[in-house]
């Protein structure tokens, strides 16, 4: 199929006036009156100055299949991040089975063949069950999977992480990192900060978070592992992750959308504001905005975690933790950070395209010859968040109800539409 994508603002480098031709599942050409003849077969697609940009690649994504999908599947999930803007997403590993083996990872492999949409690659586990008791079988993994995580649990035992880090760099592959020191948890739910103590909570202190990242640091530097810091959200974890870069430590990070926008200030007696890490205070968000401006943070991640209604509905304290974020991240990014003068459109992009395919060696880009992995906006659209226009089958998420700019209009997979609106 062949598709001409006329009157768009492309982001290639810079934004551009432009047409962009896919033939064959490739962009073609991009130029100013692009025209096919009138007797193919070729569609013309009238964008009407709607924006045409890279794929989204979300390093961070729980599409909770096999073992979970009363919460997720794989194809749900894949559907959601394509009406998002996605046409990457890198599956978490805390599944059932858990993919610690060639046989275990085949179960998530095999569905995922048959029902994604869009890219999907998954993560192989660092222990066996997660359970950081025995290593995982990294090496007959090594080939199927992005990078090694226990997603949802950090590893405790030092020992095991340094011999996880190794073989993670024998075998060329990243270790990316839940960053959490379980002694420290003391049964908190939600940040250790003003509205815990007002409303007798218990809280996760932020050395719970740093505390993990600073040992692994020691370890990446002896073992010289490629290594990535899933979701901070702490002031001092980005201070350790800058001092860590300049000590040339080959050391990435994410955060997500919700600790940009939102402290533990605006949390409210509902299950939606519960994730972990959780909201974290004022002076946190500031420190992560700054890392994001300065480089320290080098990508945006969703850890979108969808789980069930019942699950979701019991409050702060007792509902699981995750939210879900592949259609609200870049809208919410956009209006709260770029149209507010924090972050220009071109780097909003690059923290949701370039950085983390680059870093992921996942390749989504607006040039000729390459496949055509594409989102387009429509930024003029404004709207309300609501959940019930969601295709992810979870519905918890802290931006319902907020007032956006930037509506997805289609996204296109190595040159087929995956998502268009209606």
């Amino acid at each position: 199929m062949k598709y001409l994508l006329k009157n768009a603002n492309v982001l290639c480098g810079e934004i551009n006036k432009a047409d962009v031709l896919v033939c064959d599942g490739r962009i073609d050409t991009i130029g100013i009156g692009v025209s096919v003849s009138s007797d193919d077969d070729t569609v013309v697609l009238d964008l009407n100055n709607c924006f045409i940009f890279p794929g989204f690649i979300d390093v961070h994504v729980h599409l909770r299949e096999p073992g979970f999908s009363y919460k997720e599947t794989i194809k749900t999930g894949t559907m959601a991040a394509a009406h998002g803007g996605y046409t990457d997403v890198c599956a978490m590993p805390n599944l059932k089975p858990v993919p610690d083996s060639v046989g275990h990872l085949k179960e998530e492999l095999d569905i995922i063949e048959r029902d994604a949409v869009i890219n999907v690659h998954p993560y192989g586990a660092i222990s066996v069950n997660e359970e950081g008791r025995e290593l995982a079988d990294l090496e007959g993994m090594a080939k199927d999977i992005i990078a090694f995580s226990d997603d949802g649990r950090g590893v405790q035992s030092d020992e095991m992480m340094s011999e996880a880090m190794t073989r993670a760099k024998k075998l060329g592959k990243m270790i990316a990192a839940h960053c959490e020191v379980n002694e420290l948890l003391r049964g908190g739910y939600i940040h250790d900060g003003k509205y815990a103590k007002e409303h007798g909570h218990k809280g996760i202190c932020s050395e719970s978070e740093w505390g993990q990242i600073k040992r692994d640091i020691e370890l990446a530097k002896k073992t010289g592992c490629t290594y990535h810091v899933c979701h901070v959200s702490t002031k001092e974890s980005v201070e350790l992750i800058r001092q860590a870069k300049k000590d040339g430590v080959d050391i990435t990070c994410e955060t997500g959308p919700h600790y940009l926008v939102f402290s533990d200030k605006d949390l409210i007696e509902n299950g939606r504001f519960k994730m972990n890490p959780p909201l974290r205070d004022e002076e946190d968000k500031k420190a992560l905005i700054e890392g994001i401006l300065d480089g320290t943070i080098d990508m945006i991640a969703t850890d979108h975690a969808p789980h069930s209604l019942e699950e979701k509905s019991k409050g702060l304290e007792k509902s699981a933790m995750g939210v879900v974020g592949l259609e609200t991240a870049f809208p919410v990014l956009y209006t709260k950070l770029v149209k507010t003068g924090v972050l220009t459109l071109s780097q909003l992009v690059a923290l949701m395209s370039e950085k983390p395919g680059r870093r992921f060696g996942i390749e989504t880009q607006l040039k000729e010859g390459a496949f055509a992995d594409l989102c387009v906006w429509d930024l003029n659209k404004e709207y309300t968040i609501d959940p019930n226009s969601f295709l992810t089958m979870g519905r918890a998420t802290p931006f319902e109800g907020m007032k956006v700019c930037g509506e997805c209009v289609l996204t296109m997979v190595k040159g087929e539409i995956k998502w268009k609106k209606q």
